[in-house]
Order: structure tokens, then sequence, then C-alpha cells
């Protein structure tokens, strides 16, 4: 899969809906607080299944094709759902369960270091020298954001499968976003999620295990299916897709920041000096690591671009999506 280097420009446009994906990404693991009395496998298989009836209908809506899977496409989008979905949220939960909320996310802020590494050698490039130093200044910022906050060898462990599903979240999205695009990688992702929790939630969890389920715990899973699912996993493909795996995990970065915004907001204290510290190491690592070269050309096409669903993408894709 051919994307963008690190040398073709591109806009605000590109990168904001990552920026706000992965704001969703951090104050979900506020909101994942909520679900750790939860029967975990069958209350994320239901989240999951409104996902994916909700991405189909927006699909529609936006006149979006979604292509059918072939051949090695199924393992890519079934390592995307398994990573990233299953195993994922089961590390978050679990993790915010020994850890603060924002230490958990500062994993995931870690990420850019590795999909700085891994991401362009899967898109056939080098790693950008530039992108790996802004990847280290941002890891290192989201560390200071939240690197002291409360936790203990099992927090740290999940913090750690939190980390390597992130990464897996992105990496396993690579070779299948030309094709299918934002919305085909996010539709797919989903119902195969969905499918693996509903076969694990009643071997593990019993069938009458959503019996007990309170209404908080279902608020906090429609908020995750609706804004971090089927909302966050378009906007992050869209921008993957746009400026590639590398610069792209640099939006990782917004996570424990919206973590630790989300924690103030629901009584968890001003943050102290180490964390705006950390708010400057982070931004000056994105503005770093996202700054276009001075010597770059016209600005280029992405590759899948034009499969994203938005109101320009039918034009720049070079044909009029249909209805699946």
């Amino acid at each position: 899969m051919q994307t963008p280097s690190p040398s073709v420009p591109f806009s605000v446009r590109d990168v904001a809906p990552g920026a706000v994906g992965m704001a969703l990404v951090g104050s979900s693991v506020t909101v994942s607080h909520a679900l750790v009395d939860a029967p975990l496998l069958s209350v994320q298989a239901v989240r999951y299944a409104a996902a994916s009836v909700l991405l189909v209908v927006l699909a529609r809506a936006a006149r979006v094709s979604l292509l059918r899977p072939r051949g090695r496409e199924w393992l890519w989008l079934a390592g995307v759902a398994a990573t990233g979905l299953v195993l994922f949220n089961v590390a978050v939960v679990r993790g915010v369960a020994h850890a603060e909320p924002a230490v958990v996310a500062v994993a995931v802020a870690s990420a850019p270091v590795l999909l700085g590494v891994l991401g362009p050698v899967l898109e056939g490039r080098r790693p950008s020298r530039r992108v790996l130093a802004a990847a280290g200044l941002v890891a290192a910022g989201a560390v200071l954001v939240q690197g002291t906050g409360r936790t203990d060898a099992v927090g740290v462990f999940w913090a750690a499968v939190a980390l390597c599903c992130e990464a897996g979240f992105t990496l396993l999205a690579v070779p299948v976003l030309r094709r299918h695009g934002a919305w085909g990688v996010s539709v797919h992702a989903v119902w195969l999620g969905a499918l693996m929790l509903a076969v694990l939630a009643p071997l593990v969890e019993g069938p009458a295990a959503l019996a007990g389920t309170e209404a908080r715990q279902w608020a906090a899973a429609g908020y995750l299916a609706v804004m971090v699912t089927a909302v966050a996993f378009l906007l992050w493909y869209r921008t993957v897709a746009a400026v590639g795996a590398g610069r792209a995990g640099l939006l990782c970065g917004i996570a424990p920041l919206a973590a630790a915004a989300a924690g103030v907001l629901t009584g968890g204290g001003t943050p102290g000096p180490a964390v705006w510290l950390g708010l400057a190491a982070v931004v000056a690592g994105l503005a770093f690591g996202l700054r276009p070269a001075r010597s770059d050309g016209p600005r280029a096409t992405a590759p899948g671009a034009g499969r994203t669903g938005t109101a320009g993408s039918a034009d720049r894709g070079g044909r009029t999506p249909a209805a699946p």
C-alpha cells in the first residue's frame, strides 16, 4: 500500500478528524470506569453490535459503497477487530480497575513510537527521522501528564496490553485501507468484533449475564458505541488514509490529555506543574512532527481518501459511491 510520504503536504482538514477521534478515545478511558463491575464481554458485544448497525445506516445515508473483503483481507480485518476492539477494551476496563484512567491513556499515547517505526515499513517506505523524534517527544510529554498516577503491577500489565492493541488497531488496518477506505475498515472491523464477543460472552459470562446490568452502565456503553466506535473509528481511519500511519500516530498524544481533562470535569482535581509541562511537550511534538517540510511540492491525493464518505470524497476518488 502506498501512502503519503512525510514530504507530502496536507491540510488541517486531514489531521483534525484524527485529533477529534483520539480525544474521544481518551474520554473513553474515563467512561470505561463505569463498566468495571459490568459483564464486560456481554456489554461490549451489545456495544459493537449497535455500533455496526449505526455505521451501516450512516454509510447508506452517505451513499458509500461497502466492499466485501476477500482473501487475506479477512485476516487483517479480523486482526483489527481482535486487537483494537476486543482485547483493547478488556485491557482498558481491567486496567482502570487498578490504575487511574489517565495512566492507561498514557500507554495509548506511547503508540506513536511503534507507529512511527512500523507504520512506514508497512506502507513501503523508511521511517522519518523527524516523525520518530516527534513521536518520542509526544510520548515523553504524555508520560509527564499523568505518569505519576496511581497504579499497581496489574495496572501496568493491562496498560502495556492496551499499548500493543492501540498500535495493532492502526497497523493491521494499513494493508486494507486503500481498497476499503475508512468506512469499509470501520464497518467490517466492528461487526467482526461484535461477532467475536457474541461467541465469547456466553461461554465466559453465561447467557444471562446482562440481567443485572445497571442503567449507568448501559449509558456508558451507549456513549462508547456511538462516539468512540462509530464516530471515532471513521475519523481516525480518515486521517490514517490521508497522512499515513506514522504521522497519524502522533495524535495518540491527545488521548491522555483528553483523559486528564475528563478527570478534572468529573472531580479529579486541577493538574499540577508536571501535567502542564507534559502538555507543552505533546503540543511541541505534534507541531514538529506534523509540520510539512519546506521543500514540499503540490499536494497529492491520498490513496483511499476518495472512499471516506465525505461530501467531496466522490470527486476526489474519481467515482460516485453507491449504496451498499
